[in-house]
C-alpha cells in the first residue's frame, strides 16, 4: 500500500496542447481525473504537416488556460498536487521549452517536485493506467515520429528490439497521403480512402519480411506506391482507393511477421510471465485494419492484445501524468529545475542508432 498520489501532467511535444490531473490510488491503480487535449489541427493543415514555430506559439497561447481547465474538471486545486510531470522530449523543441517552463514555473511556485518525462516513457507505460499491466510486456510503438519494438522491464527500464531503419510508420502514413492528394492528417485519410478499395490490386513489398532482426523499413513501400500512382496518372478516385488498401495490406503483413518475430522472442525469453502481453501505442495505434491484425496475431499466439482508447493513443497528458505518478511511486528522485528539454531522447539509450543519429544524440 501506497499514499495515494495526485500529478498534474503537462503535452506539448507536437501539435496538441494538453493538461491532465490523474489519481495513483493507494493500490496503485490509475484514475483520470480531469483531462484535456486541444488538437492544432486547423493550424497545420494547409501546409500538409506540422510547422514547428507555428505549433510553439499555439502552445504558449492555450496551456495556461487548459491547465486551469484539468484543474477544474479534477476538482482540485495546485496545492492538492502531489508533482508536476511535463513532457521534456522527444520532440519538436520550441513545443517542449513551452510545457517544460511551464512546468518549471509551477513547480517553483508551489514546492511541487517536478517529473521531467520521456514522451515515450508515456506511451510504454499507459497500459498500467488503463489495464494494470504488470511487467514485463511488448510494446509496439507506431506513430509519425517512431515505430519500435519495446521490451517494457520496469519504469524505466526498456530494452529496444526493433525499430525503422528509415521511415516511421506514421511519416509513411503521411506522405502517402500528401502523394495521392488526401487531406492532412494522412494516417485517417489513407484508413478512410482504403475503405472503398481492392486491397489485393497492387502487390506492394513487404519490407524485411522474413528477416532474423525485428527492425522495421518503410521507404521501398513508400516508393512502389508513389510509382504506382505516377503509373496511372491521372488517377482516379476508385485507383488513390484501391492503392490505399493496397498499401494497409503490405503494411499489416510486414508488421505480422516482425511482431510476430517479437511475440516468440517474449515466448523464449520470458516463458514464466503468467499474463504475456502485447501493448501497442502511438497514433497509428488507432488504425483499425492493423488492430485487428494485430489482435489475431496475439490471439493465434496466447499473447493478451491491449490497445488503449483511441483518445490514449494520440499525444495526451494523462500518459505524462501516469508516467510522472510511477516514478514517484518508485522512489525515483525528482529532476531539478535546470532539466533541459530534448529533442531526441531514446528509451534504451544503450541500443544502437539505426536512424538520425547526430550532435542531439539518436532519434531511434
Amino acid at each position: 500500500m501506497s499514499p495515494p498520489l495526485r500529478i498534474l501532467g503537462i503535452e506539448t511535444s507536437c501539435d496538441e496542447t494538453a493538461a491532465s490531473v490523474i489519481l495513483r490510488d493507494s493500490d496503485g491503480k490509475g484514475h483520470i481525473l480531469g483531462d484535456v487535449v486541444l488538437s492544432q489541427l486547423e493550424e497545420h493543415s494547409a501546409y500538409g504537416g506540422v510547422v514547428p514555430e507555428i505549433a510553439a506559439r499555439a502552445h504558449v497561447e492555450a496551456l495556461d488556460t487548459l491547465i486551469e481547465e484539468a484543474l477544474l474538471r479534477a476538482g482540485v486545486t495546485l496545492s492538492d498536487i502531489d508533482a508536476i510531470a511535463a513532457t521534456s522530449g522527444p520532440g519538436l523543441i520550441g513545443g517542449l521549452i513551452v510545457g517544460l517552463m511551464t512546468g518549471k514555473a509551477i513547480a517553483r511556485a508551489t514546492g511541487k517536485p517536478l517529473y521531467a518525462v520521456n514522451h515515450l516513457e508515456g506511451h510504454a507505460l499507459t497500459a498500467r493506467l488503463t489495464d494494470g499491466l504488470s511487467f514485463p510486456y511488448l510494446m509496439l510503438l507506431v506513430s509519425g515520429g517512431h515505430t519500435q519494438l519495446i521490451l517494457v522491464k520496469g519504469v524505466g527500464e526498456y530494452e529496444r528490439w526493433g525499430t525503422t531503419i528509415d521511415d516511421a510508420l506514421g511519416e509513411a502514413f503521411d506522405k502517402t497521403a500528401k502523394l495521392l492528394g488526401l487531406p492532412y492528417p494522412g494516417g485517417p485519410a489513407v484508413e478512410r480512402a482504403a475503405l472503398a478499395g481492392d486491397p489485393q490490386r497492387f502487390d506492394f513489398p513487404r519490407p524485411l519480411v522474413g528477416d532474423a532482426r525485428l527492425d522495421f523499413s518503410f521507404s521501398g513501400l513508400k516508393t512502389a506506391v508513389r510509382q504506382a500512382a505516377q503509373s496511372l496518372e491521372p488517377v482516379t478516385e476508385q485507383d488513390i482507393a484501391d492503392i490505399c488498401a493496397s498499401f494497409q495490406r503490405a503494411i499489416s503483413r510486414t508488421l505480422k511477421d516482425r511482431v510476430g518475430r517479437g511475440l516468440k522472442r517474449f515466448k523464449a525469453e520470458h516463458g514464466g510471465v503468467a499474463r504475456p502481453a502485447l501493448v501497442v501505442a502511438g497514433g497509428v495505434a488507432a488504425n483499425q485494419v492493423l488492430r485487428a491484425t494485430l489482435q489475431e496475431l496475439c490471439d493465434k499466439n496466447g499473447f493478451e492484445f491491449i490497445a488503449p482508447p483511441l483518445s490514449l493513443c494520440t499525444d495526451n497528458a494523462a500518459m505524462i501524468a501516469w508516467a510522472g505518478a510511477e516514478r514517484l511511486a518508485a522512489g525515483m528522485a525528482a529532476d531539478g529545475l535546470d532539466v533541459a528539454p530534448r529533442s531526441r531522447w531514446p528509451l534504451d539509450a544503450q541500443a544502437q542508432a539505426l536512424l538520425g543519429s547526430g550532435k542531439r544524440g539518436a532519434k531511434a
